[in-house]
C-alpha cells in the first residue's frame, strides 16, 4: 500500500503535468473571455464600432470552437407605420397614452460592476497560470517534460483547427 507521502507526490505530479498541458488553453480562454465581457468581438446595434477580423475570429473560436464566422444577412428595414385605427375605448391599451412608459418594465441594470469583476477574474487567471508555468520550470527536475507538455498544449488545439 502506498504511503500518504507518495500518494501526495503522485497527485502533485499529475496536477503539474495536466496544468502545464492545459495552461495555453486557460490563457486563451481567460484573455478572449475578458475581451468578450466588454463585447469587443462584435458589432453592437446602433454603434459605428467594427471589431478587427482577428478579434472576431478569436471570439468565434472561444464560443463555437471554429474560426469560421457565419455571414449575417442584413436585417430587413422596419415596416412603415400602419395607419392609425380608431381606438376601441373598451380595450385596456386605449385608455393609456402611447408616450407613457410602462410602469411594469424593469429598470435596466448597471452591468459594469459585474463586467469589472470578471475582468479581474480573467487577469487573476492569467497571472496564476503564468506563475504556475514559472513554478513548473523552477521546482521540477524534468524541464524537458514541462517544455514538451507546454508545446503539446499549444500544438494540439492548433492541429485540431485543421479538422
Amino acid at each position: 500500500m502506498p504511503s500518504k507521502a507518495s500518494t501526495l507526490k503522485l497527485f502533485r505530479q499529475i496536477h503539474l503535468y495536466f496544468g502545464v498541458f492545459i495552461s495555453p488553453a486557460i490563457l486563451f480562454f481567460a484573455i478572449t473571455g475578458a475581451l468578450q465581457t466588454f463585447s469587443l468581438h462584435e458589432t453592437t446595434k446602433g454603434s459605428d464600432y467594427k471589431p478587427p477580423a482577428w478579434l472576431v475570429k478569436l471570439g468565434q473560436l472561444h464560443k463555437k470552437q471554429t474560426l469560421v464566422v457565419p455571414v449575417r444577412r442584413p436585417q430587413p428595414p422596419a415596416p412603415a407605420a400602419a395607419p392609425a385605427k380608431p381606438a376601441d375605448l373598451s380595450s385596456p391599451s386605449a385608455s393609456k397614452p402611447a408616450s407613457q412608459p410602462d410602469a411594469a418594465a424593469p429598470k435596466p441594470k448597471n452591468l459594469l460592476p459585474m463586467k469589472l469583476f470578471f475582468l479581474l477574474v480573467s487577469i487573476g487567471l492569467v497571472i496564476s497560470t503564468f506563475t504556475g508555468i514559472y513554478m513548473a520550470y523552477k521546482y521540477n527536475r524534468s524541464k524537458s517534460w514541462v517544455t514538451a507538455l507546454l508545446v503539446t498544449g499549444i500544438a494540439v488545439p492548433l492541429l485540431l483547427l485543421l479538422f
